[in-house]
């Protein structure tokens, strides 16, 4: 299916060059971490090899995305993957799956400035941010430049680190209420998934992500097609689960007079 780059596409020193980092200090939930890939498919070096299926024009816009990847080999297109373990430990994600540490917070290439987006994806809301990620995650929100993209519960990262005063920010809608007297001098509401905000963050930040270029990714992942806002309340949603409930209930009671 992929062809090589056809004239004029090859990459260069000029292209323009995103680096994103996904910080996950407490291990995370996989469906909130699997949407850096709608970024990395925006990037040249995912485009470039489907020349006939992707307009050259559109490639040639693309930017050259960096996301650190464990690599013996170097390569153009790199993932920083930042833990509070040192690189080459795991971190543990949901679904029994895992994934390799590229970098310690203390790295030189993490530090703040270094990185044009920082990912926050959702970890388990039980669990207690130490210091040390909420200094680092706080050092990079304070510069202009850096972009904090904030899934579900990363909005509990976001929040310790006091990112979020003064600001609206997205969390679980089951936790609002909670999230609302946490912290209670912002403005919260609720989020679909990080696939949603991705897709409507890349294709709000041309600077990044040329609008030919965030059209295409969207299309390519079918994602970014539902609308900002949810079509039912709050009180119909609690219907719902609790009728979920209820039948649940009757289903159990019906599974125990079969085994009487």
């Amino acid at each position: 299916m992929a062809s090589k780059p056809g004239p004029g596409l090859g990459a260069d020193d000029t292209r323009h060059k995103v680096r994103i980092g996904v910080f996950v200090p407490l291990g995370c939930q996989l469906l909130d971490m699997a949407c850096v890939d709608i970024l990395g498919t925006m990037s040249y070096e995912y485009m470039s090899p489907l020349e006939g299926i992707i307009p050259g024009p559109i490639i040639k816009l693309a930017p050259s995305v960096e996301i650190y990847c464990k690599s013996d080999q170097p390569r153009s297109l790199t993932f920083r993957y930042i833990g509070s373990v040192q690189p080459g430990e795991n971190i543990a994600l949901t679904s029994s799956v895992s994934i390799r540490c590229t970098h310690n917070m203390s790295a030189p290439e993490v530090q703040p400035g270094k990185l044009d987006i920082v990912l926050v994806p959702g970890p388990d809301p039980t669990l207690t941010v130490d210091e040390e990620s909420k200094k680092w995650l706080a050092a990079h929100a304070a510069v202009p430049t850096t972009d904090i993209l904030s899934i579900c519960t990363g909005a509990l990262i976001c929040g310790a680190a006091g990112i979020l005063k003064g600001k609206k920010f997205c969390g679980p809608r089951s936790m609002q209420d909670d999230l609302q007297k946490k912290f209670a001098d912002q403005n919260v509401r609720g989020i679909t998934n990080g696939n949603d905000l991705v897709a409507a963050y890349a294709r709000q930040t041309s600077r990044h992500f040329p609008g030919p270029v965030a059209e295409m990714a969207v299309v390519m992942t079918e994602v970014g097609d539902r609308p900002q806002h949810y079509t039912t309340g709050k009180a119909a949603t609690a219907f719902g689960v609790v009728w979920q409930v209820v039948k649940a209930v009757f289903m159990g009671l019906g599974s125990k007079k079969k085994t009487s």
